[in-house]
């Protein structure tokens, strides 16, 4: 009894201490959070002279992905994909043209990722807007990949390490054939289609590349190494036969340089100068001054430049006639959808807003999708055609890619406008039913029983699909493929047999789409605001307002403070303190994580899990689609 007495007061003991550092932890936070208000509430000085840095974290997007609060407690934690929001890199370049306290525009490119082709087509448009003020544009980079060039080229001045590589590698596109893994472990996958080059199936019945598909596959390409070379040439003075040739030849001109890559871009004319991230530095003193340490240059980040602009409240306009723009990015999906996803709802929602707020006069659509479900892409459809019957223009600005389900909800808008470089068109659809009868079998499992209609059990996975349900599957999507041509048709004015010749789920660049009629005109998003403007008869003056969900008080206030409370908390290693806190059972040691967070984080990581995670999202309600998996590596 003696030692009973003793083990429970020693559980006791151990409660009440971790009730003591519960409390300390949530004062702690408390403290951090008053602080970060504060610090919030104060918009950053600038100094007099500055230089404005743009240092893209990760994949330049057109919309954070995930809900805001879920958002920023990740990125506290130091957790999920980095992002860069394209709209804040091209407001504070345009602001700072104007802006007599900035008087150079810094580019670092180590922490970007790899990003679409459109996108940086934009960033170089507003960097374009800041060079005309007569300002330094200066580029560095330790290295450069094919989409850190793109970027860095657009600057007067680009560095590069003297141990540096600028790769240039071209376009590609390769994916992973499964039929002889299917045959192995019994899976039968029934695909229906419409569309001759309709091949985002092609990986479940196939052992290699169809004929169909090379041929567009190596058309878009080709056109998009094309514009790449052609961007970078006019951006450094040279010639786009000379960008391909340094692609093309780089192997022997570096085993030529006896292996010295940062000589052979310079040699090429890529790069200004080779030099250390120190030289860059004393040249930007030199432009704008030193910072209180004598050690580098006076700077200001993108956020922080913001913030002490106000710039947001100035791209959503001050009142008065506007132009609204509503972000349409990433896969079409039923229902709801946070932010990064395009859901049939939540969008529609959007679009829907636009037309009953009296002030705005217009709609941009801004388009940055492979498609996903046709019901979903039906719903956001008709809130485009709903606008434009309430005398509200609706302009479609493409991003790298609008195809598949991406071009079915821009068939309804009176002006599409697309990048040269952006992926469209695939026309068409298809639906997947696989079936596990054969896998159960080889375990010894036999499926067996009755029903009540034709088609009881007819559509289980467990059983062969029955001849009936294919030709019904079939008929539904024959059926979809025609209701999406004539939605073309009609948006296009155009007969359906000749969108059904372009169609056939055959995928174009922006460039070959102008051609074909799929878009009227090829340009950016700035053209599409002004069409839009014009078509809406705006003169003079016009607010330019993003459409978007409304947050919740605490995302409001969370948000507010992320920049500061966040980062606070993530440095006074208070979410460290929590999972060590959450781990004390094991000996005071945080918790590992489990087989299912393990599982998730090595899908994230492999090619396989990546594919199956997209097959999990696209699983709609009638289980159609319109998708592209035009991916570009």
């Amino acid at each position: 009894m003696q030692y009973l007495g003793r083990f429970l007061y020693g559980v006791w003991r151990g409660l009440d201490a971790l009730r003591r550092v519960l409390h300390l932890l949530l004062l702690l936070a408390l403290l951090i959070v008053a602080i970060g208000a504060l610090e919030a509430m104060r918009p950053p000085r600038l100094p007099q002279r500055a230089a404005l840095v743009l240092r893209p974290s990760g994949q330049i997007v057109e919309q954070l992905s995930g809900a805001p609060l879920e958002r920023t407690l990740s990125e506290a934690r130091g957790q999920g994909a980095p992002q860069t929001l394209l709209w804040d890199l091209t407001t504070a370049i345009r602001a700072a043209a104007s802006d007599r306290r900035i008087g150079a525009l810094v580019i670092d490119t180590d922490d970007m990722s790899a990003s679409g082709q459109v996108k940086l087509e934009e960033l170089a448009a507003a960097i374009r807007d800041f060079r005309r003020s007569g300002k330094k544009v200066i580029a560095f980079g330790h290295n450069y990949s094919q989409s850190q060039y793109l970027l860095a080229a657009q600057a007067d001045e680009v560095y590069l390490d003297p141990f540096g590589v600028v790769l240039l590698d071209g376009y590609a596109r390769y994916r992973m054939y499964f039929k002889n893994a299917l045959n192995k472990y019994g899976v039968d996958v029934h695909l229906f289609r419409v569309g001759k080059y309709k091949s985002a199936e092609e990986p479940f019945i196939r052992t290699s590349m169809s004929a169909a598909d090379r041929q567009e596959s190596e058309a878009y390409l080709s056109a998009l190494w094309s514009g790449y070379c052609q961007a970078v040439a006019t951006a450094r003075h040279l010639t786009a036969a000379a960008v391909a040739g340094y692609a093309n030849n780089y192997v022997d001109a570096v085993i030529a340089a006896g292996g010295d890559t940062a000589q052979v871009a310079k040699n090429a004319g890529l790069v200004t100068n080779l030099a250390t991230e120190q030289q860059v530095d004393e040249r930007l003193i030199r432009l704008v001054g030193a910072d209180p340490s004598g050690k580098s240059y006076r700077q200001v980040g993108v956020e922080d430049y913001l913030r002490a602009t106000h710039a947001a409240q100035r791209l959503r306009g001050r009142g008065g006639a506007a132009v609204g723009v509503v972000i349409a990015s990433g896969d079409i999906l039923d229902g709801r959808q946070p932010p990064g996803s395009i859901g049939g709802e939540s969008t529609a929602d959007l679009l829907r807003q636009a037309r009953l707020d009296d002030a705005i006069k217009a709609v941009v659509l801004r388009i940055d999708s492979p498609g996903g479900s046709v019901m979903a892409s039906e719903q956001i459809y008709r809130a485009v055609l709903a606008l434009e019957q309430d005398g509200k223009p609706v302009v479609v600005s493409m991003s790298d890619v609008a195809a598949s389900g991406g071009y079915y909800i821009a068939a309804g808008a009176n002006e599409i406008i697309a990048s040269p470089n952006t992926i469209t068109g695939s026309i068409g659809v298809f639906a997947a039913f696989p079936t596990f009868d054969r896998t159960l079998a080889k375990f010894g499992v036999n499926v067996d029983g009755v029903g009540t209609t034709p088609l009881s059990g007819e559509t289980s996975l467990v059983r062969p699909l029955a001849p009936a349900a294919g030709k019904l599957i079939q008929s539904v999507v024959d059926h979809t493929y025609q209701q999406f041509l004539s939605r073309v048709a009609k948006g296009r004015s155009k007969p359906v047999d000749a969108i059904n010749a372009i169609g056939q789920g055959h995928v174009w660049a922006g460039a070959d789409a102008l051609r074909i009629g799929l878009v009227d005109k090829l340009g950016g998003y700035q053209e599409a605001i002004h069409d839009a403007a014009m078509r809406a008869g705006l003169q003079g003056a016009y607010g330019v307002r993003r459409i978007q969900p409304p947050l919740t008080w605490t995302e409001q206030l969370l948000l507010q403070l992320s920049s500061h409370v966040t980062a606070m908390l993530s440095r006074s290693g208070f979410f460290h303190a929590l999972a060590a806190v959450g781990g004390l059972g094991r000996a005071g040691a945080a918790a590992p994580a489990g087989p299912a967070q393990l599982a998730q984080q090595l899908q994230r990581l492999t090619p396989v899990g990546r594919l199956l995670a997209r097959w999990t999202r696209l699983s709609s309600r009638n289980s159609v689609y319109a998708y592209c998996f035009c991916t570009v590596q």
